[in-house]
C-alpha cells in the first residue's frame, strides 16, 4: 500500500509503527508453564506444611512456607497412596517436585512427586516408627487398658516440681477434691535423661505403693520439648506399672507415645486432674437429691405406717365385745341350723309319704309270676330230695370201688408188700440177692427178712 500524498505544500504523512502481539490469557499463563517447568525441572524444596487438606478425590493439597516465603502444592492420589507419612500440619518436610503453574487460576504451585521429613520430620518419623511397633505389640490395646478408681484417696503426680503443669493439677485437684492426697514424683520433663527419670519416678511410686493411680503431666510444647514422652523407656514403666496411669501431656492436639500406653488419655494437664475426680458440686447436687429422695421416702413410710396402725386400731376390739359378737353370731347359726333342719325333715316326710302310697298301691296288686313262684316253691324241696338221693347213690358206688382198688384190701387176702430198706416195691425176684435185708408188710404188721434164695422161675 502506498503511501498517502496530500499535494504540493502539504507535509508527508509519518512511517506507521508496526502493531504489537497481544496474547490472550491462556496462552500467556501457558507459556510461563513451559518456560518454568522446563528451565527448572524436577528439584528438591524444604519447608514448613501448613494448611493442608485431603479431597474427596484423593489429592492432597497444602502450602510449603518457610520464613520468607510460602507455595501452594498439590499430591494427586496415586503419589498419596505410596507415600510412606502421613502428611499433617506442622511437619518439616522435603519434597521433590516440578514448579509449574495452574492454569486456571493463574497460580504458581509444586507438582508434588514425592515427600520425606526433614528437620523435626525425623522426630515424626521416630514416633511412627516407634509408634507401630508397640501396636504391634500389644501394648496400645483396649482390654489390658484398666479403670480408674472412681473415688480415689490419694494420687501421685509424676512431673517437674518447676512445671506450670503442676500448679494448674494442684489448683484443679484442691478445688474439685479438697480432700485428696497428692504426692509428687518430681522428674524432669524436658531434656536429656528425662525419659529416664520419668520411668525411674513411676517405678518409685509403684514399690512405694502410697497412691491409687498417676498422673504423668506437663505443659505444651513443641514435638523437641515434648520428646521425652515419646521415649521406649518411659513407655516399658507405664506398661509395667501396677497403679493405673492417666497421661496429660501437652496441649489437646499433641499426642505422644505415652499416652497411646498410658490407661487414659487427658487433652491437658487440667484434664487430666478433672478426669480422675468426681465433680464435687456435681456430687453435692446429687448427695441432695438422694437426701430429699430418702426424706420423702421416709415420710411415704411413716404415712403408710400411720394408715395400717389406724386400720388395725379400728379392727381392735374388747374380748367381752368381741365374747358377745360371736355368741350372737353363734345364736344366727343355731336359729339357721334349726330352720334347715326343719326343712330337711318337712321334706323328707314328703318323701317318704309319697313312697309310703305307691307302695300301698304295689301291694294290692297281684304278682304277674306269683302262680309260677308257688309253684316252683313246691316243687324244689322234691327235686332237692331226689338230687340228694342219687348223689348218695354214686357216692356209695364210688366207695365200693375205691374199697376194690384199695392195696389193704389185698392184704386181708393173705398177701404181703415186699420192700427194700430204701422203702423201694420189690415187684421181681431178680431184683433181690441171698443176704439182703428186705420189709414185709402185712394187712396187720410188718416184719423184716433176710433173702436167704433167689427163684427167679
Amino acid at each position: 500500500m502506498s503511501e498517502l500524498d496530500f499535494g504540493p505544500g502539504m507535509p508527508s504523512a509519518p512511517p506507521v509503527a508496526p502493531a504489537p502481539q497481544v496474547y490472550s490469557v491462556g496462552r500467556l499463563v501457558g507459556a510461563i508453564r513451559l518456560m518454568i517447568e522446563r528451565r527448572v525441572g524436577l528439584v528438591w524444596v524444604a519447608g514448613e506444611v501448613t494448611d493442608c487438606k485431603r479431597a474427596p478425590s484423593g489429592h492432597w493439597y497444602f502450602t510449603l512456607k518457610d520464613a520468607g516465603a510460602q507455595v501452594r502444592c498439590v499430591l494427586f492420589r496415586s503419589k498419596a497412596q505410596v507415600l510412606a507419612i502421613a502428611l499433617r500440619d506442622g511437619m518439616a518436610v522435603e519434597v521433590r517436585a516440578v514448579p509449574t503453574m495452574y492454569d486456571a487460576r493463574g497460580e504458581f504451585q509444586l507438582n508434588i512427586d514425592t515427600v520425606r521429613l526433614a528437620g523435626l520430620g525425623a522426630l515424626y518419623e521416630r514416633f511412627a516408627r516407634l509408634k507401630e511397633k508397640l501396636e504391634a505389640a500389644g501394648w496400645f490395646a483396649a482390654e489390658r487398658k484398666r479403670s480408674l478408681p472412681r473415688f480415689p484417696r490419694a494420687v501421685g503426680l509424676v512431673t517437674s516440681r518447676q512445671a506450670a503443669a503442676l500448679h494448674d493439677v494442684l489448683t484443679t485437684l484442691g478445688r474439685r477434691a479438697p480432700g485428696l492426697r497428692v504426692i509428687v514424683y518430681p522428674a524432669a520433663v524436658q531434656g536429656p535423661g528425662a525419659a529416664d527419670e520419668l520411668a525411674a519416678s513411676i517405678r518409685t511410686a509403684n514399690r512405694r505403693a502410697e497412691v491409687e493411680l498417676l498422673i504423668v503431666c506437663r505443659g505444651g510444647g513443641s514435638l523437641e520439648d515434648l520428646w521425652a514422652f515419646n521415649e521406649p523407656a518411659l513407655a516399658r514403666a507405664v506398661f509395667e506399672s501396677v497403679l493405673p496411669i492417666v497421661s496429660g501431656v501437652g496441649h489437646e492436639t499433641d499426642f505422644t507415645i505415652c499416652d497411646f500406653v498410658a490407661d487414659a488419655r487427658a487433652p491437658t494437664p487440667t484434664a487430666a486432674a478433672t478426669l480422675i475426680t468426681p465433680d464435687r458440686p456435681a456430687l453435692l447436687h446429687r448427695l441432695a437429691q438422694v437426701g430429699h429422695r430418702l426424706v420423702r421416702a421416709q415420710q411415704h413410710g411413716l404415712g403408710m405406717r400411720a394408715q395400717r396402725i389406724d386400720g388395725l386400731a379400728r379392727r381392735l376390739v374388747h374380748p367381752a365385745a368381741r365374747v358377745a359378737r360371736q355368741a350372737g353370731e353363734a345364736r344366727d347359726l343355731a336359729q339357721r341350723l334349726v330352720r334347715a333342719m326343719r326343712h330337711r325333715i318337712d321334706r323328707d316326710a314328703t318323701r317318704a309319704s309319697g313312697a309310703q302310697r305307691r307302695l300301698v298301691r304295689e301291694l294290692r296288686v297281684p304278682l304277674p309270676g306269683a302262680r309260677a313262684l308257688a309253684h316252683a316253691a313246691s316243687a324244689l324241696p322234691r327235686c332237692g330230695r331226689l338230687r340228694v338221693t342219687q348223689f348218695q347213690a354214686r357216692l356209695e358206688a364210688l366207695a365200693q370201688n375205691l374199697a376194690h382198688l384199695n392195696p389193704r384190701a389185698v392184704l386181708d387176702r393173705g398177701y404181703a408188700i415186699v420192700a427194700r430198706s430204701d422203702g423201694t416195691i420189690v415187684q421181681d425176684a431178680r431184683e433181690l440177692a441171698p443176704g439182703v435185708d428186705v420189709s414185709m408188710t402185712f394187712a396187720r404188721g410188718v416184719a423184716d427178712a433176710t433173702v436167704t434164695r433167689v427163684d427167679e422161675g
